[in-house]
């Protein structure tokens, strides 16, 4: 298996100097021998190295820095002098040594160097990259996307041509033809399935118009018959807007409410409830820890609270927390139970008839775009005289269309609702979720909680491995670590709801394997 990294260790650094030399110094007579068979770049220290590795061995490399003046400058002045305008939008870098052994020159690793450098180099808003290309590859750099820029310079023996890339360049290259597809873990946006994708591709329709009427009857019917709930009001926004829709509701609820909080999105209730000046208190508990029974038993039935306001399925920590004891007890008190079910609607079968509001979105599980936001309840909602009107459920209540929708996007909603007929798309899930659990039990991952369910997980990394998100995505798979609650505890997460999941995780398994292995290797003494 070939695969990508940053090199990092003195043991790689070791392997990239046998390269080096080999390369510029037995293949192009570019430096001088030297009895050690190796040879230290002169920029060694503000170097980046992307390389490529087949299973253990590094077989391929890429320096990249961004300090001046570059090489470049030495040999024909200040770049930017002879550089065209399209490659002067954005901070520039220069790539040094790209060297590839001469046994692994099947186009297959250049490929994997240049995307590499494509991803790197977007990632740190780079605008382009300038190289000193060896004439004896332009057909190659050529492939990658590179564009001379000046004469040639160096010696007969090894002449170079100085030579820039940028990322529209690269994506007209034939290593961009050619690349290998990207893996996606993430839990949002989706991939669309081919025929969802096609309801994107229709002209838009009234939503005043019958087709649409229908329609928009249809998906409610759906929903309620996906969730249990009584009624369904759909606005046009995300899953917070759902929320924030379904607090302003509370805030009509003339009584104490309490929060339970342990996770990002616990959080977001709580910082949502504040700005409505809602009463309430916060139980708070460590992320991904369940809440103790006997401590909210005790609290609720103190008779201080009317609501309680909590997220079901809490994304950032990848917990399913369990409503059940709450919902009995909220029943038994008279208590009014609000759930953010944004990213467990489409993942677990939900049993909503006993919840006074809860919501959803079309995006995370179900599997079409974000934009259509749900807000569940159970009784019927009248309009009232003080919440801005688009949030207003009262304005959607008894199947209404107040408000102007995308035709397109109702119409894949419905599509990928049908999706759960006869519980299929749980099914998949479900499956899904088992070859994670036996990835578990076989001590490839290792999950933040054991209240995991089939939409995302979030891993733990040991601190060997804090840089494995950032290397998977060089090789290909996106994993979900950008979130700032998971880049402050350096937690990486793996979402379930893509079109391809099974065979990205196939691929990635046989990654971590190989990355793992090979970081245990060149990190020890």
């Amino acid at each position: 298996m070939y695969w990508c990294k940053i090199a990092r260790a003195e043991k790689e650094f070791e392997a990239i100097a046998k390269l080096n030399y080999d390369t510029f110094v037995e293949e192009i007579p570019q430096h001088e021998q030297h009895p050690s068979g190796k040879r230290q770049d002169a920029y060694h220290h503000e170097n980046t190295y992307l390389i490529v590795l087949k299973d253990q061995e590094i077989v391929g490399m890429i320096a990249i820095r961004d300090q001046r003046p570059f090489s470049l400058d030495h040999k024909i002045g200040v770049v930017e002098d002879a550089l065209p305008k399209e490659a002067l939008n954005g901070k520039l870098c220069e790539i040094r040594l790209l060297s590839v052994r001469r046994e692994h020159r099947n186009g297959r690793v250049f490929f994997m160097l240049a995307r590499a450098l494509a991803d790197y180099a977007y990632e740190k808003g780079y605008g382009a990259a300038v190289i000193s290309g060896t004439v004896r590859e332009l057909k190659l750099y050529g492939q990658l996307g590179f564009k001379a820029f000046a004469e040639p310079v160096g010696s007969e023996e090894a002449a170079f041509v100085p030579m820039f890339l940028t990322k529209q360049y690269y994506e007209q290259s034939v290593a961009a033809r050619f690349q290998h597809k990207r893996h996606t873990f993430y839990p949002g946006p989706n991939e669309l399935t081919p025929v969802i994708k096609k309801a994107f591709q229709r002209s838009p329709v009234s939503h005043r118009s019958y087709e649409f009427t229908e329609r928009f009857k249809r998906v409610q019917s759906q929903l309620i018959n996906l969730t249990g709930a009584s009624h369904v009001h759909l606005l046009c926004g995300s899953g917070t807007l759902a929320n924030e829709a379904m607090i302003a509701q509370i805030s009509r609820i003339n009584s104490k409410g309490l929060v339970l909080i342990n996770g990002a999105f616990g959080e977001r209730l709580k910082n949502q409830a504040l700005k409505w000046d809602l009463d309430f208190e916060a139980v708070e508990v460590e992320w991904g820890q369940p809440f103790e029974k006997s401590v909210l038993e005790r609290q609720l039935k103190s008779g201080l609270y009317g609501w309680i306001l909590l997220a079901h399925g809490e994304t950032s920590t990848g917990m399913l927390n369990d409503v059940d004891h709450i919902l009995e007890l909220a029943k038994e008190l008279n208590i009014q139970v609000c759930m953010d079910c944004v990213s467990s609607i489409g993942t677990v079968p939900l049993k909503l008839n006993g919840v006074y509001l809860a919501t959803g979105v079309s995006g995370k599980a179900i599997g079409t775009m974000t934009g259509i936001a749900m807000v569940f309840s159970n009784h019927l909602i009248d309009v009232s005289p003080s919440i801005p009107m688009y949030l207003d459920l009262g304005c959607y209540a008894n199947g209404g269309i107040p408000y102007t929708y995308s035709s397109q996007l109702l119409e894949s909603l419905e599509i990928a609702l049908k999706a759960y007929d006869n519980d299929a798309r749980y099914i998949v899930l479900n499956e899904r979720y088992d070859k994670l659990l036996l990835a578990e039990q076989n001590g490839e991952l290792e999950f933040l909680t054991k209240q995991s369910y089939p939409m995302i997980v979030t891993l733990k990394v040991p601190p060997l491995n804090k840089h494995m998100a950032k290397d998977a995505r060089l090789s290909g798979f996106d994993l979900h670590d950008q979130s700032a609650y998971l880049k402050e505890r350096q937690w990486v997460q793996l979402s379930l709801i893509q079109p391809e999941f099974e065979e990205s995780f196939e691929k990635f398994r046989l990654w971590l394997s190989n990355y793992v292995t090979y970081e245990k290797a060149v990190n020890s003494k």
